[in-house]
């Protein structure tokens, strides 16, 4: 059983982080782990080393969280929690490579800011470098039970379609609609036609999998701004990219994908490109 990963600096965002976890956790019939990374380092202080007493804090607190929360959980499911120490990006993606996560959720504070907490500084770099598919969820979003809409763009990247596979899972487990949306920077019919294409393929791919799917087209000089409209406009659940948008390889989060995650106050479903993928 692959369970869902939460990164936990018990800031808002964080807390709220874990309120969104139970829901997918109880549809995907898992379980959630809870993880706080102290990245203090003496070394680099003139102060004592106060880890053990950060790590006494952090268990407490998450005994407290844990007592709170797991009850919410489906029977037989189970909340528990991990401490660890480090880089916080880099222990979060082992802590999920250890356990074959499912998938790491993370809180985000949008472009207003972020409290004196790491999730605001770490957000971007968890979900580039986590191998999992990564949800970033802003600390106001209104969580229920349910995820009726999901948006799926389509750009011009032979990787965009790489996304479809986990979708059309979640979409199974909350009987979503699904909204196929082509997103085009270029008035250009020539440059139009290559993210129509994989717009179609994800259309009949959506279809043969018997997952209810609705297709559109965005043309803008600023694709971000105008797709996280339309998703606000229909009123979207979540909102599924690629880490990478037609960048340069040696970018590990494209610049569109940033912007998607520190704009949108819609949750954000972040999954890598895979060298050897293949549409089944």
């Amino acid at each position: 059983m692959q369970p869902v990963v939460v990164a936990v600096d018990f800031s808002n965002s964080s807390i709220h982080a874990i309120e969104y976890a139970i829901p997918l956790a109880n549809k995907f019939k898992c379980d959630v782990i809870l993880v706080w990374v102290d990245k203090f380092s003496s070394s680099e202080s003139l102060y004592p080393d106060t880890s053990t007493e950060n790590r006494n804090e952090a268990k407490k607190r998450f005994e407290e969280i844990v007592k709170q929360y797991e009850k919410k959980m489906s029977k037989g499911l189970k909340m528990e929690f991990k401490l660890r120490k480090g880089k916080v990006f880099h222990e979060v993606d082992t802590l999920a490579k250890t356990l074959g996560a499912l998938l790491v959720i993370t809180g985000t504070h949008g472009v207003s800011g972020f409290e004196e907490f790491w999730i605001g500084s770490n957000a971007f770099r968890i979900v580039t470098y986590a191998s999992c598919p990564v949800v970033t969820v802003r600390h106001d979003f209104d969580i229920k039970k349910g995820m009726d809409r999901i948006i799926v763009p389509m750009d011009g990247s032979s990787e965009t379609i790489q996304k479809l596979p986990f979708v059309a899972r979640l979409a199974k487990l909350f009987k979503s609609e699904i909204h196929v949306v082509a997103t085009h920077s270029s008035h250009l019919n020539s440059i139009q036609r290559i993210a129509e294409k994989y717009l179609q393929m994800s259309v009949a791919y959506f279809q043969a999998n018997e997952i209810s799917c609705v297709r559109d087209s965005i043309v803008s000089n600023d694709v971000t701004k105008a797709l996280l409209q339309y998703s606000v406009n229909v009123n979207a659940d979540l909102i599924a990219i690629m880490t990478e948008q037609e960048t340069p390889v040696n970018i590990l989060l494209g610049a569109q994908a940033q912007q998607m995650i520190n704009q949108s106050s819609i949750p954000i479903l972040s999954i890598h490109p895979q060298e050897h993928f293949h549409l089944k």
